[in-house]
């Protein structure tokens, strides 16, 4: 049993920052796996937003590379998004996911084996 719990959402303006979450906990893999973070926007499909290796590799949607930054413990359980220069189009609620494989780029969602309930972001002025 894995889980996922996210924290630090909420509403900012745009051009502000917010700071994501997520620890897992239970039986976590200690070998190579990806954890990170998708976002789905009301109507819209669930999307890939940034994705961190257990080898440390990071990889990033094209819509927030250069404003976002993911970051993992040194145990590689709790994974963090720093989100900067917010735009309401970032406006989403954010989910924590995980799967324990070695992974390259960011896994499409059906790809991803665990999931958190996930966190409101509201970018809104």
């Amino acid at each position: 049993q894995v889980r996922l719990v996210e924290s630090g959402g909420g509403s900012v303006q745009p051009g502000g920052s917010l700071r994501l979450s997520c620890a897992g906990s239970g039986h976590i893999y200690r070998g190579s796996k990806c954890m990170g973070w998708f976002r789905q926007a009301p109507g819209k499909e669930r999307e890939g937003v940034a994705i961190i290796s257990s080898d440390g590799g990071t990889y990033y949607a094209d819509s927030v590379k250069g404003r976002f930054s993911i970051s993992q413990d040194n145990a590689k359980t709790t994974v963090t998004l720093q989100m900067n220069s917010l735009q309401v189009e970032d406006t989403a609620r954010y989910y924590c996911a995980a799967v324990f494989l070695r992974c390259v780029s960011i896994p499409t969602s059906p790809e991803m084996d665990y999931w958190g309930k996930g966190t409101l972001v509201t970018i809104s002025s």
